[in-house]
């Protein structure tokens, strides 16, 4: 059970803000004025706070981290953070010892464990957590509370995602489209419009974000794929193909896990990528040839899966039987690399 703070409670500070902001806060009755005393000069007048001012400033508090939880529509994965990838905020936290910038969170109603949950801000929530656990157990998180729908809190997150180098385009592509079905109804047009983005390019993201776990595992970390080259893959995943992509993806990936195991660094992405478009790529044809007595040209073949072809040339000397037999070698060759005529093996014994 995580301390409570010896403050008014944070339903209790918006109502008075909010009522300030309304004017229907009661405002208690001021005591009796003293006897007037004269003085040569009056003082300046003050300027009388203004209630928004109060409202916003009563609206940050320090809280423990474990009364806040992570709002499952940031585009950032919480389980990915680690000392590592978070070291330059966490050593700038402990150097000034506390945190600059307010995490954006709202209050949470449907969950007895907190009270709020993070917006924008998970890097920020991370660091002091690991703080708190390794080396100052008295840290707070800051925290601005704001009422907000799911709707605006991700436009507000994406934001400020949109500026960070370390929210891979993976991480974006998938809150994108879990956004385009939770906040828009699956209107691409009225998304890009909300978010102030060009339509295709949302359009690409949205593509990006069906690439499946398996081929993203091929790769050292889901950064280094960027969104030009996930494109490309995700339309060559479906087409012919795909099958091919994915089983040399699996095997990369294996080979990925071995060297991780190793204490290896993984293969760069440039490779990985190099692979997997290799094998996306038509096998080239395979020539064959046959040439006569005097080394002149009697018969060429060319063959891929999908096509078988022959040229016999005049004048080369060679025999019926001997181009026969060169034409059912070719034949072969082109059948054991998929080639097929459609026909049964008995069609084919009775020729």
């Amino acid at each position: 059970m995580t301390e409570r703070r010896d403050k008014p409670s944070f339903a209790s500070l918006f109502n008075r803000a909010r009522a300030e902001a309304d004017g229907t806060a009661s405002i208690p009755s001021p005591p009796p004025a003293e006897p007037a005393v004269v003085q040569s000069a009056e003082p300046p007048p003050v300027e009388p706070r203004r209630r928004d001012e109060w409202a916003y400033e009563a609206m940050q508090f320090l809280v423990d981290p474990a009364r806040v939880r992570i709002w499952p529509g940031n585009a950032r994965i919480y389980h990915d953070l680690n000392p590592d990838n978070c070291r330059d905020l966490i050593q700038s936290i402990a150097t000034e010892g506390m945190q600059k910038v307010a995490a954006v969170v709202r209050p949470v109603f449907d969950d007895a464990l907190y009270e709020y949950e993070v917006i924008a801000g998970t890097r920020r929530h991370f660091a002091v957590s690991y703080l708190r656990a390794t080396s100052m157990p008295s840290l707070r998180f800051l925290i601005q509370v704001e009422i907000l729908d799911d709707e605006a809190a991700f436009r507000l997150a994406d934001l400020e995602n949109r500026a960070r180098k370390d929210v891979s385009d993976i991480e974006r592509a998938r809150n994108y489209a879990a956004a385009l079905h939770d906040h828009y109804d699956g209107h691409l047009t009225r998304m890009a419009e909300r978010l102030a983005l060009s339509k295709s390019w949302l359009s690409k993201m949205i593509r990006v974000s069906a690439l499946p776990d398996q081929l993203l595992a091929a790769f050292g970390s889901p950064g280094d794929l960027h969104l030009k080259p996930a494109y490309t893959l995700a339309q060559k995943l479906d087409g012919p193909a795909g099958p091919v992509i994915m089983a040399t993806a699996i095997q990369i990936a294996r080979a990925q896990m071995a060297r991780r195991t190793d204490g290896l660094a993984p293969y760069p992405a440039a490779e990985v990528l190099r692979q997997l478009n290799d094998a996306s790529s038509p096998a080239p044809e395979q020539s064959a040839e046959l040439r006569g007595p005097t080394g002149r040209l009697a018969m060429s073949a060319n063959a891929n899966k999908n096509s078988l072809t022959l040229k016999l040339h005049a004048g080369s000397g060679v025999t019926r039987k001997a181009i026969t037999e060169a034409v059912r070698a070719a034949l072969d060759a082109a059948e054991a690399k998929g080639f097929s005529l459609g026909l049964s093996s008995r069609d084919d014994e009775s020729d």
